[in-house]
């Protein structure tokens, strides 16, 4: 590719290219597919429509490349990968826009994204130098027992579109450094930030031919051929648990390991002994922060009855005044990703108040200057919720508080709890030692006491339990589901045998 390494990062560059083996090339059909801006609802470039073919040869640059990336030295692969982490930082200016332009990120959460994808390469460059093996005392006499540990081999990677940056760095960059290679399929609405910009930053910070290969297409397609594939190890998704569960049971068809982050339905604690002002300020950006669209945002707002009204109150005042549009704008709340998303979301409200509960404010969609059928939805806020109406029982993924009363502890915990996901959750209840006591009987992965669910960070564990995923992600966790331990036994003294 000719071109500048400033233009190689814009939307305005050339995407229409894979990336398999070092190499640009184009999809085997020829065909591509248009990428939209959310906010304006234009075609802002084109992506290769990826067949099984590309698949393929995909898979077939990462096993080629595997074995010696394997064996490159820990300190080599620890200087690449801070190699990408400078490579990212150089141009991160540019991917806030890309994010802006392609995933609906205002700015702020465009470089709170790119924070997180540094926060996961730095945690991963520290990877190579961690993979320790131990010796094992022997049963038999004149024997040592080692263990080491060893990459798993080629690492499939299918990126979300919410987060599509640190969600696709938290599991390309520890896998590579592991000693795996990789190939990305990014989700099909965020293609270039969630795979094409990583084959370009890794070109740029030097790593071999082979090491990252990247492939674009419509999942209905090439889904299956992805997770399935025969050369895959390791199928590491990031996604709805309905498209979850299809991709586990096709990863599990070819006995790869498999890392699911799926989906949540994260209640927000808040006790009539709680800080309400904190609780508000927590509970507004947990559920409004990039439009709700956020596996661990806050799904139902779980309020004391003593303290509901006050509460419902200060969070419409607190939605009413937040500004909404385009993301390339100063706002604070931009579109969903696509029109099947803002629908879905509009239905859940509707189907809520149907049931009896209140809108306060919002259940409609913003007008956008210049754009037909927008599809920046209102921040809404519902009262009088109960926990089996439609915008609390689904993960709605939009940004819409149901609040729902509950009279004592035991009813929170049941409430909170009464979900086939297990994801994330936080509490408000006065003081850190009541809070961490209902933390402590909430089954979810992950419960943050004073404070909100959205919270990521590279060397603390990140999973979830029940429907909300298996596996682990971050730190040592992943570190375990992109290597393997294999034995060795040395056997130094003649050994004795019975025939």
């Amino acid at each position: 590719m000719a071109q500048d390494s400033l233009s190689r990062y814009s939307i305005d560059a050339d995407w229409s290219d894979h990336y398999i083996g070092g190499e640009w090339r184009g999809s085997d059909s020829g065909e591509t597919m248009a990428v939209m801006d959310p906010s304006t609802r234009e075609t802002v470039t084109e992506v290769p429509r990826g067949t099984e073919a590309d698949v393929d040869a995909a898979y077939e640059a990462a096993a080629a490349a595997q074995t010696e990336w394997g064996q490159t030295p820990p300190a080599r692969r620890e200087e690449l990968v801070r190699n990408l982490l400078g490579t990212m930082d150089e141009h991160s200016e540019e991917i806030v826009e890309l994010l802006a332009t392609e995933a609906g990120q205002i700015e702020g959460m465009g470089e709170t994204s790119v924070h997180l994808a540094e926060d996961q390469i730095a945690e991963a460059a520290t990877l190579p130098r961690r993979m320790k093996g131990e010796h094992a005392a022997s049963n038999i006499p004149g024997k040592e027992n080692i263990v080491q540990r060893e990459p798993q081999g080629v690492v499939t990677v299918i990126s979300p579109w919410n987060f599509p940056l640190n969600l696709s760095a938290r599991a390309i960059a520890p896998a590579v450094a592991a000693g795996n290679t990789v190939v990305v399929k990014p989700a099909s609405n965020t293609p270039v930030v969630g795979g094409l910009l990583f084959a370009r930053l890794f070109e740029d910070a030097g790593f071999p031919d082979g090491v990252i290969n990247v492939v674009t297409g419509q999942g209905s397609e090439i889904g299956d051929a992805v997770a399935s594939h025969d050369e895959s190890d390791v199928v590491a998704f990031t996604g709805s648990t309905e498209v979850g569960r299809r991709v586990a049971a096709a990863a599990g068809e070819n006995l790869a390991e498999a890392a699911m982050e799926l989906g949540g339905n994260n209640a927000h604690i808040v006790t009539a002994d709680a800080d309400l002002d904190q609780a508000v300020d927590a509970g507004v950006f947990g559920s409004f922060a990039h439009q709700g669209q956020v596996c661990i945002s806050i799904n139902r707002h779980l309020v004391h009855e003593d303290v509901y009204d006050e509460y419902v109150e200060q969070v419409r005042e607190r939605a009413e005044n937040l500004p909404a549009g385009s993301a390339h704008d100063h706002v604070v709340v931009g579109p969903i990703i696509n029109e099947s998303q803002r629908d879905q979301i509009l239905d859940y409200v509707e189907r809520t108040v149907e049931a009896g509960a209140t809108l306060e404010t919002g259940g409609d969609t913003v007008d956008v200057d210049g754009v037909e059928d927008s599809l920046v939805v209102e921040p809404t806020v519902l009262s009088d919720v109960t926990n089996d109406m439609a915008a609390a029982c689904n993960e709605h993924f939009g940004p819409v508080v149901p609040v729902i009363p509950f009279s004592d502890v035991d009813e929170a915990v049941e409430l909170a709890n009464d979900t086939e996901f297990g994801l994330s959750g936080s509490v408000h209840a006065g003081d850190v030692g009541a809070g961490k006591r209902i933390a402590q009987r909430l089954e979810t992965g992950m419960v943050h006491v004073n404070d909100q669910p959205i919270n990521d960070e590279a060397h603390v564990p990140f999973s979830g339990t029940g429907a909300s995923g298996v596996g682990g992600y971050n730190t040592d966790d992943f570190l375990d589901e992109v290597t393997e331990n294999k034995w060795i036994s040395l056997q130094h003294d003649d050994r004795e045998f019975p025939f």
